[in-house]
C-alpha cells in the first residue's frame, strides 16, 4: 500500500475533490484512511433515502471512511454540529469544507477498483479486480 497525505482548502467540496484527485493517480483503487476537518455545508444522503439533505453550519468531521476508484467513490461520512449532535451517511457532491480537511489516503496498487450496476441492489457497487504483475 502506499499512503498520501492530502489537504484540502475552504471551499473545496470533499466528494469531488478526492473523486478528482483519484482520477489523476496512477493506481486503481484507493482507500480513505484518516480523516479530520470541518465542513460548512455537509450534504448527505441517509439510509433508504432516494435524495440528499442539506446540513448548514459549523461542522465537525468526526469519521470517513469508503473507497476510491477512477470511475467514483463510496463514502460515509459521520459530523457534528456545534453542540455535538451527530449524524451520518453517504457523502454527496456539495460537501464544503469550511476551514480544512486533513487526509490520509491509501492507494493500492496490486488492484482494481471499478463501479458497475448491480441487478441485485439496484446501485452501482464496487467491482474488485486482482491487477497482474508487472
Amino acid at each position: 500500500m502506499k499512503v498520501v497525505p492530502l489537504r484540502l482548502q475552504p471551499g473545496d467540496d470533499l466528494r469531488l475533490a478526492l473523486e478528482g484527485w483519484m482520477g489523476e493517480q496512477e493506481e486503481q483503487s484507493g482507500c480513505v484512511i484518516s480523516a479530520v476537518g470541518s465542513l460548512s455545508v455537509a450534504q448527505l444522503r441517509l439510509a433508504g433515502a432516494t435524495e440528499a439533505m442539506a446540513i448548514h453550519g459549523e461542522l465537525e468531521i468526526i469519521s470517513l471512511s469508503g473507497t476510491l476508484s477512477p470511475d467514483g467513490a463510496h463514502l460515509h461520512i459521520a459530523i457534528a454540529d456545534s453542540k455535538g449532535a451527530v449524524i451520518g451517511g453517504h457523502l454527496c457532491a456539495g460537501s464544503l469544507v469550511r476551514t480544512t480537511a486533513e487526509l490520509v489516503i491509501g492507494l493500492l496498487p496490486e488492484w482494481c477498483f471499478s463501479r458497475e450496476l448491480d441487478p441485485a441492489t439496484g446501485y452501482t457497487e464496487l467491482r474488485i479486480s486482482p491487477l497482474p504483475p508487472d
